[in-house]
């Protein structure tokens, strides 16, 4: 479900600016922000390239571009 929000012209450029570096609307770039923040409140203990590497795991997990760890 996708709501309508009011956000400053000052958020909006600078999604522009980070979306279009990494590929991203300026809406996704935003939706990335907000993820990163919530994990980031939720594990204040976790370092901000930690967090992003959890999320890129998980989506290797989704896209199924994993393979079993082998000990030894």
């Amino acid at each position: 479900m996708s709501t309508t929000i009011k956000l400053s012209d000052e958020v909006i450029a600078a999604a522009r600016r980070y979306g279009d570096v990494y590929s991203r609307s300026a809406p996704k770039q935003i939706e990335y922000w907000f993820r990163i923040g919530k994990l980031a409140e939720e594990n204040p203990d976790l370092p901000y390239r930690f967090i992003k590497d959890i999320l890129i795991a998980r989506q290797e997990v989704v896209d199924k571009e994993v393979t079993p760890y082998e000990f030894g």
